[in-house]
């Protein structure tokens, strides 16, 4: 795999090495001493999966506190945009975001450490999206940043009035009103 750190330190795009012959393909999805070799030590506790649909966005989303999750993500059909929000108040990348796109073909996987807030934009027909946490989810430390704020600057691809989001999203607090991290 090849481990490419972006703009923002911490944040990480993993491209596998993929061996591909008459037969389909294989790769090393996940090897931990080389993740930590390059990104360094992360438990992962969770694996969760879902199935969104064209124009679906789920996000921006974090654990507070001690329930923080950093999260290792990846597309196992379809295609969606995924960012991570730098909501660290003392990070010199603060409010900053990294855009990656994760597909069925690219198999890359996106590493977001905590201190972030994270979300994705579907831009298939359909994708299934899979990601490791390094915490248990926690209902009470559930938080989030309203995905259309301006002050982040993300240009989402796809006409607003077409984005799919739940309630709970669209009552998601401004950058400027969440609570971040330190």
């Amino acid at each position: 795999m090849e481990y490419k750190e972006t703009a923002i330190k911490g944040v990480f795009i993993i491209e596998p090495k993929v061996f591909e012959d008459a037969r389909g393909y294989f790769f090393e999805a996940w090897k931990q001493a080389e993740f930590e070799a390059h990104v360094g030590p992360v438990k992962f506790v969770q694996d969760n999966e879902s199935k969104s649909s064209f124009g679906v966005l789920r996000g921006l989303h974090y654990q507070k506190g001690d329930k923080a999750q950093a999260k290792l993500v990846r597309v196992i059909k379809g295609k969606v945009l995924d960012v991570a929000v730098d909501i660290r108040k003392s990070s010199p990348t603060f409010g900053q975001h990294v855009m990656v796109e994760l597909s069925e073909e690219n198999k890359r996987q996106f590493f977001i450490p905590r201190g972030f807030a994270h979300g994705f934009l579907v831009m298939s027909d359909e994708a299934i999206f899979t990601y490791k946490v390094d915490n248990v989810y926690a209902p009470q430390a559930d938080a989030g940043i309203r995905w259309n704020d301006e002050q982040l600057g993300i240009k989402w691809p796809i006409d607003p009035s077409k984005v799919l989001t739940s309630e709970k999203d669209l009552k998601q607090p401004l950058l400027s009103e969440a609570e971040l991290f330190e």
